[in-house]
C-alpha cells in the first residue's frame, strides 16, 4: 500500500481501536506515516522504541505499600489519559520475551496492574524477514492480534511531502528524473548506506547546507550510496548550470530549450517553484515551447504551487492546443 492508502486505513483503524502493523523496508517512512496521521487526528503519540526496551520496562517494578502488598508500578512512558496512539516501533527486532510482553497489551490493552485508557490505540511498526533487518519471528498468536498493512514506496507522495517540508529543489528534481533511485534496496548486497526515502531527506539537507565540494560527494555516498551518489552528483553538475529561471519567465519567448532531458526536468522544477498570478502567463508561453512531456511536468506542477493558474486564459488556450496529451 502506498504512504496514502496507509494513512487512511490508520484513520479509519484507529478510531475503532484496532491494532494494526506496518511491515516495510528500512528508510521507507513507517514511523514519520504514524506520526502524520496521529498530528492530523488530533491525537497524542507516544513512541515506543521496542527494540530497547527489557521485559520489566514494559511491566514495570514491584513495590511494596503500607499493608505490606505488593503492587506493580508501570513506567512514565504508557499513557494515563485522553486519546493517542501507543507506537510500537521496530516490534518485530525486539527480544522474544519483549514481544511476549507485548501480548497483554494488545490483546487485552493491559499488562500486569496498568490499563490503556480507553482512547488509545496501538500501532506496530517493523522491517520485513526478508529484508535482513535484524528481526525475530513473531509468535503467530501476538500476529494474530494486528491487522497487517504492507507498506511501498510512492514517488508522488514523496514528492509532494517534500515539497511541503522545503527540501531544496534540486533533490526533488532528481527524483523526478530518476525516480527508481527513491528506493533501491537490495538486502543481499549488505550496503551500509543505500537510497531510501529517509536517506534522500538527510542528502538534501546536506546539500542545502552547501558543504566543501571536497567532501560533498563522499557525504552523499555515505547517505544514499556510491551508485545514487554518482549520479546525483552529475545531475547536480547540470543543475548548478541551469538557464536561470527568472530569465526564462522574463523572456519565455525566447529563452533557451535545452536539449538534455536531465535539465529539462530540474527546469520545470525550478519554474514550477516560482508560480504565481504574475508569472503564469509566462510559464504557460514557455511550457507551450516545450516537448509536450515536459510541458505537461511543468505546468502540472507549477498548479500544485499556484492553483489559480488552472483560472487563467493562458492555461486554456494551453490545454486546448495539448488535449491529445491531456486525454
Amino acid at each position: 500500500m502506498i504512504p496514502n492508502h496507509i494513512k487512511q486505513s490508520l484513520k479509519t483503524l484507529i478510531p475503532l481501536r484496532q491494532p494494526a502493523f506496518l511491515w516495510g523496508a528500512p528508510g521507507v517512512g513507517k514511523s514519520q506515516v504514524v506520526a502524520q496521521v496521529a498530528d492530523e487526528l488530533g491525537m497524542a503519540l507516544t513512541d515506543v522504541r521496542a527494540v530497547l526496551l527489557d521485559p520489566v520496562d514494559l511491566r514495570g517494578l514491584p513495590s511494596i505499600n503500607s499493608e505490606g502488598v505488593a503492587h506493580w508500578a508501570p513506567p512514565a512512558f504508557l499513557p494515563t489519559g485522553g486519546k493517542g496512539v501507543l507506537f510500537l516501533d521496530e516490534l518485530n527486532a525486539a527480544p522474544p520475551l519483549v514481544q511476549a510482553a507485548c501480548y497483554q497489551l494488545v490483546l487485552d490493552r493491559k499488562i500486569g496492574e496498568y490499563t490503556l485508557p480507553d482512547g488509545w490505540t496501538v500501532i506496530a511498526a517493523g522491517n520485513r524477514e526478508t529484508d535482513r533487518a535484524v528481526t525475530h519471528r513473531m509468535p503467530s498468536a501476538l500476529a494474530n492480534r494486528f491487522v497487517h498493512l504492507d507498506f511501498s514506496v510512492d514517488v508522488e507522495a514523496w514528492l509532494q511531502w517534500a515539497d511541503q517540508a522545503g527540501l531544496c529543489q534540486e533533490v526533488s528534481a532528481f527524483i523526478r528524473f530518476r525516480p527508481n533511485l527513491l528506493h533501491n534496496f537490495d538486502p543481499k548486497k549488505n550496503e551500509k548506506a543505500f537510497p531510501s526515502p529517509r536517506s534522500w531527506e538527510f542528502a538534501a539537507r546536506i546539500v542545502a547546507s552547501v558543504p566543501d565540494p571536497d567532501v560533498e560527494l563522499s557525504l552523499l555516498k555515505g547517505t544514499v550510496g556510491p551508485g545514487a551518489a554518482a549520479e546525483f552528483a552529475g545531475f547536480s553538475k547540470m543543475f548548478r548550470q541551469l538557464p536561470d529561471p527568472d530569465g526564462v519567465i522574463n523572456h519565455p519567448e525566447t529563452a533557451d530549450v535545452p536539449d538534455e532531458p536531465a535539465v529539462l526536468y530540474a527546469l520545470c522544477e525550478a519554474l514550477a517553484q516560482k508560480a504565481d498570478e504574475e508569472t503564469t502567463e509566462s510559464i504557460m508561453a514557455y511550457a507551450s515551447r516545450l516537448p509536450s512531456e515536459f510541458g505537461v511536468l511543468l505546468v502540472r506542477d507549477a498548479v500544485k504551487t499556484h492553483r489559480g493558474m488552472v483560472d487563467s486564459p493562458a492555461f486554456s488556450q494551453w490545454a486546448t492546443a495539448n488535449s491529445d496529451v491531456l486525454l
